[in-house]
Formats: C-alpha cells, structure tokens, sequence
C-alpha cells in the first residue's frame, strides 16, 4: 500500500481552525493547541484529503501517524507532569480525522469524566497561548 501524498492545499476543518490554535507541522499532521487553558490539548490533523479514520490512511502513514502520537504524548507529559494521558480519535462532531492528545490531572475541573462537553472552553490569554505553544514546539523539535 502507497503512502498518500501530503496535500500543499490541505484545508482544516473550519471547526478545527476556530477551537484551535497552529502549534506546529511534522511529517504527516499539522499540531494544533486546543484553544481551551483548563486543559494541556494537542489535536494532531493529518494532511490528506478526505480521510475520515486511521483504518484510511496506508499502512506507512498509519505508522507515521503513531510516531507522530508517540511525539506528542511523551512532550506533553514530560512538559506538563500529567497524571493522565487522553488518546483519542471521535470524529462525531468533525469528521475530518485529528487525534487528539489530551493531559489530564485529578485536580482538573473535569476528572474523572472526559473533557468535552463539561464546561465551555476557557481560551488561552495570548501570552500565555504564545508561551504554551513556543514550549511545546521547541519541546517537540527535540
């Protein structure tokens, strides 16, 4: 199976684009901060048309996909000393595939139940969202 091609035109799901914030590009996903300061929240987008899950992408891009996820999750842990990590790809509200890689804490306003939907999001100061995503990404690049 051939790995799809990095689309240059990708377009983010304008759902996306709205509760997120650009973080950084990697080899298959664009990363994007949730845009909500309770909770440290990558969203990894993958930048190929038309895939709705993982099950759609070719085997290799798959397996870049989970290197990408791995990435992720060990910066976002290492950064944030989570007790918790959320893995997670839903797509019932946007279908385009994302994964999203959530830290999460038993002091978080949400614990033990899952983010979504509990309170409304709580966007980042744009200083503080500067800092988050100058961390993360410098973390990320290694």
């Amino acid at each position: 199976m051939k790995a799809h091609r990095i689309d240059s035109d990708f377009a983010l799901d304008p759902r996306l684009a709205a509760d997120t914030l650009p973080l950084l590009e990697l080899g298959l996903s664009s990363l994007r901060l949730m845009n909500d300061a309770r909770y440290p929240w990558i969203v990894l987008v993958p930048r190929v048309d038309g895939v709705v899950e993982i099950l759609d992408l070719p085997i290799p891009d798959q397996l870049r996909l989970w290197d990408e996820i791995r990435l992720t999750s060990h910066v976002l842990r290492e950064e944030t000393g989570c007790e918790k990590l959320n893995i997670a790809s839903l797509g019932n509200q946007v279908p385009q595939l994302h994964v999203h890689v959530i830290a999460r804490f038993a002091s978080d306003e949400a614990w033990p139940a899952p983010v979504w939907g509990v309170h409304p999001p709580r966007p980042y100061a744009p200083e503080q969202a500067q800092e988050r995503i100058h961390r993360l990404a410098t973390a990320i690049r290694g």
